[in-house]
């Protein structure tokens, strides 16, 4: 198996590292008062000393008071907290690494297991997280100019900071994905819609203020996915046609890269071609996309949660997408969060001591 591939360069912008693979953005709720400490800054400089192309942070949430469910996520705003990141980049630099935060507000969220809650009730589109549970606020129009104005805060400190990039968590179940899947979006106003296209309002015009923000040289990454944890099987774009309705905007808007989560990246998103989500996407915008979804060993990441282990597994299948030009970038999780020399392993052939993944590894910050 030839992996030359995915150790090219490959520069977008403010955005330039020396090969092509991504750690993906992993919640370590390791951030007291959301605050980074220096074990969250030594766990992502091993990262970069392993070699990583691109480090994308764990989701770090934006100024809104119900933007977390948990105290111990790290926040994208204050002064404590945006010293803590400083020291995280500063010591990604050092090592030769590149890094982006993940921007995030949460939305309507189930409680948290400690108990703890935002001194303010959970706000999303409709007070929903999935069909039928209503846990927050909806939010007003006042609520959504305000959101939009704190996703363009934490992206103007990532660039003041000195961060390569920015990505916008808008997947997974969380406030931009509440906006978009009509299971959660029952507004009737201009935030609303019976389509797809209708309901992007809110994200095109976050990605519109981070551009005004940061200015037109400096990458953003927009992360999307369609299914959500109430329904793995979810399709919001069922065809290629709903699919570029929907990414066009936000293309248009100002993502130079989109990162396409998906559960296994090898499963075709529509019947009659074998590509993937960041396949389609790359196709239909012509942007550059990052692909994601149990690369490099045998589970899926959602079961690792429920305490299942999972073992390397081969690469060809990636490779054979990666070689003819479905995406651009790799994105790697569970691998990256257990062993930070994973892709110098890779890169020198020793497979042979890869390791495994075990939901033990989710309690720490693995350090070697």
């Amino acid at each position: 198996m030839n992996t030359d591939n995915l150790f090219r360069p490959f520069s977008l912008k403010s955005l330039n590292i020396k090969n092509r693979i991504v750690m993906a953005p992993m919640t370590r709720s390791f951030s007291p008062n959301g605050i980074p400490t220096s074990d969250v800054a030594a766990y992502y400089q091993k990262r970069a000393e392993g070699e990583v192309g691109l480090i994308l942070s764990e989701g770090t949430v934006i100024d809104r008071i119900a933007s977390s469910n948990d105290a111990n996520v790290p926040r994208f705003h204050g002064t404590a907290a945006l010293f803590g990141w400083e020291n995280v980049i500063r010591s990604v630099h050092s090592a030769g690494g590149k890094m982006g935060p993940q921007i995030w507000h949460m939305g309507i969220m189930d409680n948290h297991h400690s108990g703890w809650l935002p001194s303010e009730p959970f706000e999303g589109p409709s007070g929903l997280n999935r069909p039928g549970f209503n846990n927050g606020n909806t939010m007003t129009e006042n609520d959504i100019t305000e959101a939009i104005l704190a996703y363009g805060r934490a992206a103007a400190d990532a660039k003041r900071l000195g961060f390569d990039t920015v990505e916008i968590h808008g997947a997974h179940g969380y406030l931009i994905d509440q906006f978009f899947w009509e299971g959660t979006n029952l507004r009737t106003d201009g935030y609303g819609g019976k389509t797809l296209q209708e309901r992007s309002r809110f994200a095109i015009e976050v990605i519109k203020e981070v551009r005004r923000q940061v200015g037109e040289d400096f990458a953003i990454i927009l992360r999307l996915s369609q299914w959500k944890p109430a329904d793995y099987t979810n399709q919001m774009a069922k065809t290629r046609e709903e699919l570029e309705a929907w990414l066009t905007p936000m293309a248009d808007a100002g993502v130079d890269i989109f990162h396409c989560s998906q559960r296994r990246f090898w499963e075709p998103e529509f019947e009659g071609s074998d590509l993937n989500f960041a396949g389609w996407a790359k196709k239909i915008t012509g942007k550059a996309t990052i692909t994601v979804g149990s690369v490099g060993l045998n589970g899926e990441f959602l079961a690792a949660f429920a305490g299942e282990s999972s073992e390397p597994s081969s690469l060809e299948e990636l490779m054979r997408r990666m070689d003819r030009g479905d995406f651009d970038l790799v994105a790697v999780g569970r691998p990256l969060l257990a062993d930070p020399n994973w892709v110098k392993k890779i890169r020198g052939g020793h497979l042979g001591e890869l390791k495994g993944f075990t939901k033990a590894a989710l309690s720490e910050l693995v350090l070697d």
